[in-house]
């Protein structure tokens, strides 16, 4: 029970006002560490399922694995699990809505949609047909050059400015690249331009998605973004696998060569759907920054496994190439984080100037009242 006050009020008395306080102080730092190990826990899982989606890619399409060449096959396969999952949880379970302010109308989806999953398309495609003559190890330290494509694009579409500093640094990971190109032991010319033309389809991507998208105030989850992006890839990637992939694959039908594995395929879909829904978590619930951070130890991680388990070649030249572009992601990331900084300062301290402002009219207007 409380104690009276002099003014009729009830009073905790101090030993309980004690008890909550020290309450207080125990459930704080309690919330703090349960929330550092949620976000450790989102990166966890991201890490392992794109670890293992890379890793079961890399079985399905190697010729002396799965031997399965045929990756715009299995990219379609992806996309068609994708497109109807993400289908079903938006219109028949509605666990997820889709954008209303603006809604996506035809006109809206082509002008902005169908651009960014033409290069999705591509971006997918190319990358799983790297696969085929690349080894895991070397295609991860050629995707350090994802900060290069994406910056450069940002300035030739305006949507980032030129500072010499960052450009020093994108020059400094191209260096590293080309030391671990230069020591590859398995090198081949045409896995490396479908390596590098994946980073620049999928760097134009990201670029568009923020000219397209984000300036336009639709905001789209992994969900709604398979719902709508997925079969828009599918439909564009039907017209390589019409040329390309369809006449080898009736031939080697006939053949009686090919005989997909529909558990293979299905639990490689699922781990392809599941990762999606990890990158919803891991930037909605943590920051894409923090992904991308988590993308380098991931990297590093499939490089030690490329060399240990798969038995690729990693060699010294390899890793100190490697080391160097690392370096130099490692300082974008810092960057980033730091611009991220600085401009939630600078809106705190706008909102703290205005607060400031009103106060004294609020005052005034209460005077009058």
């Amino acid at each position: 029970m409380g104690v009276a006050g002099g003014d009729g009020s009830t009073k905790p008395p101090a030993a309980a006002m004690d008890v909550e306080s020290s309450k207080a102080v125990v459930a704080q730092p309690t919330s703090v560490l349960r929330s550092v190990l949620l976000s450790y826990a989102y990166v966890a899982v991201w890490i392992s399922l794109s670890f293992t989606v890379i890793v079961y890619n890399k079985y399905i399409l190697d010729p002396k694995m799965y031997d399965w060449p045929f990756p715009i096959s299995l990219t379609m396969i992806h996309m068609a699990f994708c497109a109807s999952l993400a289908a079903a949880l938006v219109r028949v379970f509605r666990l997820v809505d889709l954008p209303a302010d603006p809604p996506m109308t035809p006109s809206l989806y082509v002008a902005t949609v169908v651009p960014i999953g033409a290069l999705y398309a591509l971006s997918l495609w190319f990358s799983n047909s790297a696969y085929i003559y690349l080894s895991v190890s070397f295609i991860q330290m050629l995707k350090a050059l994802m900060p290069v494509a994406v910056y450069s694009l940002a300035i030739a579409f305006r949507t980032e400015t030129f500072r010499r500093a960052s450009m020093l640094n994108m020059l400094g990971i191209s260096a590293g690249v080309a030391v671990a190109a230069f020591g590859e032991a398995r090198f081949d010319v045409f896995g490396v331009t479908l390596q590098l033309a994946a980073v620049a389809a999928e760097a134009t991507r990201l670029v568009l998605i923020q000219i397209l998208l984000t300036s336009r105030g639709i905001k789209l989850n992994p969900i709604t973004s398979l719902y709508y992006i997925a079969p828009c890839c599918l439909l564009f990637l039907t017209v390589p696998w019409t040329f390309v992939e369809l006449p080898r694959l009736q031939a080697a039908s006939a053949a009686g060569i090919v005989r997909p594995d529909v558990v293979v395929f299905g639990t490689n879909s699922l781990c392809a759907f599941a990762l999606n829904l990890a990158v919803f978590l891991l930037v909605g619930k943590t920051s894409a920054l923090t992904m991308n951070v988590a993308g380098v130890v991931k990297d590093w991680l499939l490089i030690a496994f490329s060399w240990s388990v798969i038995q690729d070649t990693v060699t010294p030249v390899n890793l100190a190439g490697y080391a160097i572009a690392f370096l130099g992601v490692a300082y974008y990331n810092h960057a980033k984080l730091q611009a991220l900084k600085a401009k939630e300062a600078e809106r705190k301290g706008n909102a703290e100037a205005g607060a400031r402002l009103l106060t004294p009219e609020k005052e005034a207007n209460a005077r009058k009242n």
